[in-house]
């Protein structure tokens, strides 16, 4: 108990921190503040939880490693474009790995016959939202590839959008699927971590203002913490309201 105090002590030293830092213009600190964090909860992962899931650790080591890369980008003596497209590509694929064992862990939560049995209309009408979505946030990001000359990587920004939107939508199904404590946090820290994306993606391309940072950041934290809350919860078919 009093090494859990202790790292979430440094989680919440970390998030001033981060604040204190980027209201003062300290990019580089602020960057690796928040770099910080999700390793600590990855550590109070494997600290509290006996009975953990491989898809939900591969998860947080992966998510921890792309993490803790961008604090080693600083460190580089090559900022050529090449250098830099070759850091985003390798950086946002493990990100992508990571969310892909994520949607595995939670797609082990539901059957997917009778998924589309009893929610096919669901299904269809997030589809067509999330191609909506994509195609919203595509738009938003391809001026600044071409401007920098980096076309190709927006086949990347394309999956990774993909990959969270079927974060959102599978973790969604599941609690409707479930109705239960376990895939209610999911969803929550699903639908936390999305949003932090999208208020990250305006705060890059749109409007360059600490307050967004700020906003995506509390979400990014509130995300970690409803998925730490999870893995402690066993999936049973009880009703969460009841």
């Amino acid at each position: 108990m009093k090494i859990t105090n202790i790292i979430i002590f440094f989680i919440i030293a970390l998030c001033v921190l981060f604040a204190v830092f980027q209201f003062s213009g300290q990019e580089y600190l602020s960057s690796g503040s928040k770099s910080l964090i999700v390793p600590f909860f990855t550590v109070l992962y494997f600290i509290n939880v006996s009975e953990r899931s491989k898809y939900f650790s591969l998860f947080l080591v992966l998510f921890s490693i792309a993490e803790l890369s961008t604090i080693l980008d600083y460190f580089s003596f090559d900022w050529s474009q090449h250098r830099l497209d070759m850091y985003y590509l390798l950086g946002n694929a493990t990100y992508i790995l990571a969310y892909v064992f994520l949607i595995l862990e939670v797609f082990k939560t539901i059957n997917l016959r009778k998924v589309l049995k009893s929610y096919l209309i669901h299904v269809v009408v997030l589809l067509v939202l999330n191609i909506y979505i994509i195609y919203v946030l595509i738009t938003i990001v391809n001026p600044e590839f071409q401007i920098d000359s980096s076309g190709y990587l927006i086949g990347v920004e394309f999956v990774y959008n993909i990959v969270m939107l079927l974060l959102l939508t599978i973790s969604l199904i599941s609690y409707f699927y479930n109705d239960n404590k376990k895939t209610l946090l999911l969803f929550f820290g699903s639908v936390c971590i999305v949003f932090s994306e999208v208020i990250q993606i305006a705060y890059f391309y749109i409007a360059d203002q600490d307050v967004l940072n700020i906003a995506q950041t509390i979400l990014f934290v509130l995300a970690f913490c409803f998925f730490y809350f999870q893995s402690k919860v066993k999936n049973k078919k009880v009703h969460f309201f009841a």
